[in-house]
């Protein structure tokens, strides 16, 4: 089989593509013949080894795919060859064939094709847990979406309108935050030409945001503590702008705010029960047509280096997909 391999650790560009051996189904385990696969911001750092995860080499990249059931192993009894799936790992998913437990998979909502499904679990799965296990965010209050054109952001901006908030979207250019308004945010700020904090205080009458989900780190982490409302919540998602920032701890005492972590991945694993309500909630919300995942580009599986520069130089909208060109 075909797939992206890193020998060694480094930019997108250092990936090789090769024919490698397919891999050997055990028990419990299903094996992927592997449609799409989501392009995500964590797979810029597991190949460089910044991330929680570190894989020995060598090995694949993607951590979420869309495909058909091809082989089951001893002992799964609720899939069937020609199944068609979602399947979470941690690594492994730029590949045309994936081996993987059977407790990770997700059946594909129907009427979703593949490359909207290799983009829906982590995105989604990431802002649902976020603001509502994480924040408790309730109707009519204000959320802040930093990067919110992004792949988790602008499900989060998605998400908050669906839950009754008012959502404020930053980004970076003004055609970013026109996707966001077409996903619900019914203010934006163009963090280039605005100040963060101050356009939020204005936004809000003085108050600032109830709710900010940041998964861009670094210099607007600095502003956006700076208009959090009393008794808000901070979300941390991730550090996209490279800089992981330090905390002004006296600043959770004079907003009387909380700072949250926001790791969907551990959620996941440590608390299945309620990720897989959350996951059905979300089916649910797709079938109903009030989610519409966005993906702004896909690549062929031998360009991965190309989706992956696109994620990391911040110039993605929504999502990106790799194809692998498998006929179904």
């Amino acid at each position: 089989m075909k797939a992206v391999v890193c020998k060694q650790h480094g930019p997108p560009e250092s990936l090789v593509v090769e024919d490698v051996d397919s891999p050997q189904v055990g028990d419990g385990e299903v094996r992927v013949d592997v449609q799409a696969c989501g392009v995500n911001f964590p797979d810029t750092l597991i190949i460089e080894d910044k991330y929680q995860f570190k894989p020995p080499l060598p090995f694949s990249p993607g951590g979420e795919v869309a495909g058909r059931v091809g082989e089951i192993g001893a002992g799964v009894s609720d899939w069937q060859v020609g199944d068609r799936v979602i399947a979470m790992t941690g690594w492994g998913g730029y590949a045309e064939e994936l081996v993987v437990p059977a407790d990770r998979l997700m059946r594909i909502p129907d009427k979703m094709d593949y490359v909207a499904a290799a983009g829906f679990t982590m995105t989604y799965g990431t802002s649902i847990h976020a603001l509502k296990q994480r924040a408790e965010l309730k109707p009519g209050e204000t959320l802040l979406v930093l990067g919110a054109a992004g792949g988790v952001g602008l499900t989060a901006v998605e998400l908050g309108a669906i839950m009754g908030a008012r959502v404020i979207a930053a980004a970076s250019t003004d055609e970013k935050l026109e996707l966001c308004k077409e996903y619900g945010a019914t203010e934006v700020i163009n963090y280039e030409t605005e100040n963060l904090k101050e356009r939020t205080k204005e936004l809000t009458g003085g108050e600032g945001a109830d709710v900010i989900y940041d998964a861009v780190g670094g210099d607007l982490f600095d502003q956006a503590m700076r208009c959090i409302a009393w008794k808000g919540r901070f979300l941390v998602v991730g550090f996209a702008s490279g800089r992981i920032p330090e905390l002004p701890i006296n600043l959770v005492l004079l907003k009387g705010c909380q700072v949250v972590g926001v790791f969907w991945g551990a959620f996941s694993a440590r608390e299945s029960e309620a990720n897989q309500a959350n996951l059905e909630e979300l089916a649910a919300l797709y079938a109903d047509g009030k989610l519409r995942p966005y993906v702004c580009a896909t690549f062929p599986l031998e360009k991965a280096a190309e989706a992956l520069r696109m994620v990391l130089d911040r110039k993605a909208r929504g999502k990106v997909i790799l194809t692998t060109g498998r006929e179904d």
